[in-house]
């Protein structure tokens, strides 16, 4: 058999945004291809720390900060934070804008606790952007902003009412760090992740590859937004959630049902990995 390394997404692919507990299918799933000799790892937005509680699924490592801090069981196979310079200029940059900012270590991350109000405006009608927010400001239980220790940090998400507010820090330091603005944003209401240029989810795909010695044509990649899209254009076989975005529904190969109707169950038998 011709063993496959498959990645997964976590929030709304693994698991529902902010969520925890996958469906039972998508348990059963992982569980299996692994006894099969596939590798499973997670590779998501979240940091190490919001990652830890789903390794009682069964996983051989993970991609944590969207490729900012990778493991392989317990050996650390990169590890790149913002350097202090970056950090301080980009959170200066942002509150003097008024931007609401999530901001994450390794184990914690610390929010700005007024970004909750923006649960509460009726004029954002979309329920992914609010269930994002929500998951990210509420869900996967974030210290508060007061809290933060001065750690390093992997990576920036933030909410505001327009591009203008990031417009300064974007001109600052656009050259070393990516300015990701969600598909799912609205007028009103952007919602977005900022990451180092020094990597990707592509390219920690790329570094999992070649520490577990698999060609590149052996891998398989699962997501559902914008932020994936590296992944999805490194594997050799990128999956799109039903529920994803139309933007990587068009560049992936093949559509699964949505996570919580088995997609991935579904897409695994699809695939022959189990």
């Amino acid at each position: 058999m011709n063993r496959k390394l498959v990645f997964l997404d976590v929030d709304g692919t693994f698991t529902a945004p902010g969520g925890y507990e996958p469906p039972e299918s998508a348990v059963r799933a992982v569980k299996r291809a692994r006894e099969l000799g596939h590798k499973v790892f997670l590779c998501s937005g979240r940091n190490y720390g919001a990652l830890s509680p789903l390794n009682k699924y069964g996983f051989d490592g993970g991609i944590a900060s969207c490729g900012g801090y990778v493991y392989a069981g317990e050996d650390v196979l990169y590890d790149c934070p913002l350097t202090e310079e970056q950090k301080e200029k980009l959170i200066t940059l942002f509150h003097n804008e008024g931007v609401f900012l999530s901001i994450e270590g390794k184990d914690y991350a610390y929010s700005d606790e007024r970004a909750k109000d923006y649960l509460t405006q009726t004029e954002i009608r979309n329920s992914y952007l609010l269930g994002m927010i929500e998951a990210v400001w509420i869900g996967l239980g974030p210290r508060p902003m007061a809290e933060y220790d001065g750690c390093p940090l992997y990576k920036v998400v933030y909410t505001c009412a327009g591009e203008d507010q990031i417009k300064p820090a974007r001109d600052a330091l656009g050259d070393e760090l990516q300015f990701i603005v969600h598909d799912f944003s609205e007028p009103g209401c952007l919602f977005g992740e900022i990451i180092n240029r020094k990597f990707d989810k592509g390219s920690a795909v790329r570094l999992v590859a070649d520490a577990l010695g698999f060609d590149m044509a052996d891998t398989i990649g699962f997501g559902d937004s914008r932020i994936d899209i590296e992944m999805i254009e490194a594997v050799g076989t990128s999956v799109c959630m039903g529920n994803g975005s139309e933007f990587l529904k068009e560049r992936s190969d093949l559509i699964c049902p949505a996570a919580d109707e088995d997609g991935i169950e579904w897409a695994f038998r699809k695939l022959g990995l189990i």
